[in-house]
């Protein structure tokens, strides 16, 4: 006998006994005949269920939190991935989805009219001082800032920047990797910023500053994202196929043609290869190509690359390098990518192993051509 048989002949049973009464909450003792037939009962209404349940479609079983296993699996497919198409962000706006929007521009710029609900949270809270602008805030104002925009774990969050060149596309990277090892999963970035947002004919912008409610996030750093200082000579140390050692800043500075302001002196780190981050926007603009250009591209990356067991990205301040994070890590999904916040201007200030230095006549030299072309 199948259980669907079994179930009906039970419940044929239990039908004609006449309607059960309901289960105490907590069961007395009754007499043995009773307690047989109770026993029964529990036993027909139990396969009854399992035979339900088996001939249900499997997309409707219930997941581990109550709901059906192909709700949930729709809705994964249908959260916003890293990068956000114009078209895609209206659509969601327009659907209603929960979305927490971090506008990234100048004050000004925000003031003259946002994207709905998005609050305001400049590029500069994000950074340190003009001296080492790449170097870490201390985690607990990166968690006061974080509070202060209402944002909490769970939230899809979209961080918006000017957009219009491939520089600022560091803007909403660097914030993005910020987030995400601060402990945060669910973030997105506007493919393009706002200039994005306007060449595509979109408009629904506010000048209204949204309430916030302060959240009680608390931060969950993420070591596996983070290259530091210790890291990278360690790294420099290593056999070259086991690391891959990226320098995103343009040609000019991994020659050691040029330098940062805040850099004591021009080179790159001993051991490190060049790849601009300029690369993966090969028809300007700011906004990133589609994700076959962007594999394409990645195949001009060196070969131990793709075998190495890690990749530290760096750059200036760490500006450029996330960048070339967001696309290896968040794009293309390679494994072991780490970014190095301070970069260039804090590898520089310790005196550690360089190469490609000019001469100090060459740097002078450098300075003051410099100097008289900015005159």
């Amino acid at each position: 006998m199948n259980l669907l048989a079994f179930s009906r002949r039970a419940s044929s049973r239990r039908a004609s006994s006449g309607p059960a009464s309901p289960l105490p909450a907590s069961p007395l003792p009754a007499p043995r005949g009773d307690s047989r037939a109770r026993l029964r009962r529990q036993l027909a209404i139990a396969v009854a269920m399992a035979s339900w349940a088996l001939s249900q479609p499997s997309g409707a079983a219930p997941t581990e939190h109550g709901a059906p296993a192909g709700v949930a699996a729709e809705a994964a497919a249908q959260a916003p991935g890293p990068l956000l198409q114009p078209a895609q962000l209206q659509a969601l706006l327009q659907r209603g989805a929960a979305l927490r929007i971090v506008d990234l521009r100048d004050p000004d710029d925000y003031a003259a009219g946002h994207l709905p609900g998005a609050v305001d949270a400049p590029y500069a809270r994000w950074r340190s001082g003009a001296a080492n602008p790449g170097k870490l805030l201390p985690v607990e104002r990166f968690v006061h800032l974080v509070r202060s925009l209402g944002l909490r774990d769970g939230d899809q969050v979209v961080l918006v920047s000017a957009g219009g060149d491939p520089t600022d596309f560091g803007a909403p990277a660097r914030v993005y990797w910020t987030l995400k090892w601060l402990g945060m999963r669910h973030l997105s970035i506007l493919n393009g910023g706002m200039q994005s947002w306007k060449d595509a004919g979109l408009g629904g912008l506010q000048t209204a500053v949204p309430r916030v409610v302060p959240s009680h996030f608390v931060a969950h750093p993420d070591a596996a994202l983070l290259a530091t200082r210790e890291q990278v000579l360690q790294a420099t140390r290593a056999p070259e196929a086991s690391r891959v050692l990226l320098d995103a800043r343009p040609v000019a500075f991994w020659e050691g043609k040029a330098k940062a302001p805040a850099a004591v002196e021009p080179g790159t780190i001993a051991g490190s290869v060049d790849f601009n981050n300029l690369r993966w926007f090969p028809q300007g603009g700011g906004a990133l190509p589609a994700p076959a250009v962007l594999r394409t591209i990645a195949s001009g990356l060196p070969t131990q690359e793709q075998q190495a067991r890690q990749t530290i990205s760096f750059c200036n301040t760490g500006h450029w390098a996330a960048t070339n994070w967001f696309v290896l890590s968040e794009l293309l999904h390679r494994p072991g990518v780490r970014l190095y916040p301070g970069s260039m201007v804090d590898w520089s200030r310790h005196d550690e192993p360089m190469t490609h230095v000019p001469s100090r006549s060459d740097q002078l030299w450098a300075q003051l051509k410099q100097t008289w072309h900015s005159r």
